[in-house]
């Protein structure tokens, strides 16, 4: 691995000898693979064996894997029942399940692909709303079909930059801002990244970061925490961002409690002595990740508070969804506990918003892009209903509702590649719910003699590969 000679003086200074040896045989080394199990849609199923599991300590749900299976062709991954994610990334679980014991509004202000938002699904309290952000468009398809094959009704997904959020009106308990940055923590695994270093680059990275910091600070309630995160070494985008969110916000650092034996590193910079987490290949086993976290204590009225963003929030013109009436009797018991949910119009879709959050949905309508919110139950063509892709990967889903089809491993690839696929002869016409290892997959519409598969084309398995037999990574205990 050729790496800038620029990068490689300043690492060893900052790191020192020790450090940096230990950094530098880790890249060497293949990078390790971990799963995060979903913890209703896992629940009663259990990693296999001869993938020899071990715990990721610092997240509940979390598992190295001695190997890299195919994952593309395990429909298991598809119907959301665990995600793919660098166990560095996954200190998120350990950082909120110990700040945060009440139900919050979160913000994820930089959250594609959606790792780190559906590991603090699992991690907040019930009751607990998520805001999951993006502003990149290709970016934020990708987050949406993750944060749906996650299946979690309070989300709402928006495609924003971070200062449109610091002029919303809206607030948050909690706010995750993983910022764009340098990328060199990702080195062994990305050489995209390495092409792309150069100090005027970690420069323009750690303006932009705090310019995001600042917008995010704007919008965080006093009390409330911002957790800083970066996939990067250097301490120009770290220790020296969270010294000038100390000097210029008010921020106060936040200790969270880990163990000597998980190998997690301080501050690399003397002058930075606030608790900060560094993740360093070699050291701790995961990729590159810098991760503080900051309580906002300072009221100063040049930022907005509580009572204003709400009044701003409020005042706001924009689209609303529609309220006109829906089929309520037609899509009754489609869901679970149907009258915690209001039911609204959008264009053509249909959407259950959770009613405890109903009001904060309609306020950020009027002011933020909105892709994704709740759960899409159907769409609306002419007078008939045609359940939608995320209400069969939704936990709020009744699966009592529709006619199922368990399908096998073949089947099951055939259906994720979008291709016809066969039902048993005594499936019901209709809207099916075809299951693999009785966990949701999707929807077909069953006419009899065939099926039409209901699959996103978006999503559908591009490859034309057929693969060997694929070792299940979940089964059944």
């Amino acid at each position: 691995m050729q790496l800038p000679e620029e990068f490689t003086r300043y690492t060893r200074e900052l790191m020192g000898d020790r450090l940096y040896s230990r950094w530098s045989a880790g890249m060497s080394s293949q990078s390790p693979t971990s799963v995060r199990l979903h913890p209703l849609k896992a629940r009663g199923k259990a990693i296999m064996p001869h993938y020899h599991p071990e715990d990721v300590a610092w997240c509940t749900d979390g598992y190295y894997l001695s190997e890299r299976p195919n994952f593309t062709f395990d429909p298991l991954l598809h119907a959301g029942a665990y995600y793919v994610q660098d166990a560095s990334s996954m200190f998120i679980d350990e950082v909120l399940r110990q700040q945060v014991s009440q139900p919050v509004i979160m913000l994820d202000l930089c959250a594609a692909p959606g790792g780190k938002s559906t590991s603090a699904l699992s991690a907040l309290p019930s009751g607990s709303l998520l805001f999951a952000n993006e502003p990149i468009p290709l970016r934020t398809q990708i987050l949406i079909e993750n944060i749906q094959k996650y299946g979690h009704p309070d989300v709402i997904v928006t495609q924003n930059y971070p200062a449109d959020y610091a002029r919303s009106g809206l607030m948050f308990d909690v706010i995750l801002a993983d910022v764009p940055c340098s990328g060199e923590g990702m080195f062994r695994k990305d050489a995209g990244a390495i092409s792309e270093w150069s100090v005027q680059h970690v420069e323009n990275c750690s303006r932009l970061q705090r310019d995001i910091l600042s917008s995010a600070w704007s919008c965080l309630r006093p009390g409330g925490l911002l957790i800083y995160s970066t996939c990067t070494l250097n301490s120009k985008e770290n220790e020296h961002n969270i010294l000038w969110a100390m000097q210029e916000l008010g921020a106060e650092p936040v200790e969270v409690a880990t163990r000597p034996e998980w190998n997690i590193v301080g501050s690399l910079v003397t002058e930075c002595t606030a608790p900060v987490y560094r993740f360093i290949p070699g050291v701790t086993r995961g990729e590159g990740l810098f991760m503080a976290a900051l309580r906002k204590t300072s009221t100063d009225t040049d930022h907005h508070d509580s009572a204003s963003c709400t009044r701003k929030a409020r005042a706001a013109k924009g689209k609303t969804p529609s309220r006109s009436p829906l089929p309520v009797k037609s899509l009754s018991g489609w869901i679970q506990d149907t009258d915690q949910y209001a039911l609204l119009q959008i264009d053509e879709r249909i959407a259950a918003i959770p009613k405890i959050w109903e009001a904060t949905y309609h306020a950020a309508c009027k002011r933020l892009k909105i892709f994704h919110a709740g759960i899409g139950i159907a769409t609306l063509r002419g007078k008939d209903l045609i359940p939608r892709h995320e209400l069969a990967l939704s936990a709020a889903l009744s699966r009592d509702a529709f006619p199922q089809a368990d399908l096998d491993d073949a089947t099951a690839i055939a259906y994720l590649r979008k291709e016809a696929i066969s039902l048993p002869e005594d499936t019901p016409r209709g809207h099916v719910l075809v299951t693999h290892h009785g966990l949701p997959l999707g929807f077909v519409k069953h006419l009899g003699n065939r099926s039409n598969n209901l699959y996103p084309q978006e999503w559908k398995i591009r490859s034309t590969h057929i693969p060997a037999t694929n070792k299940e990574i979940l089964t059944t205990i």
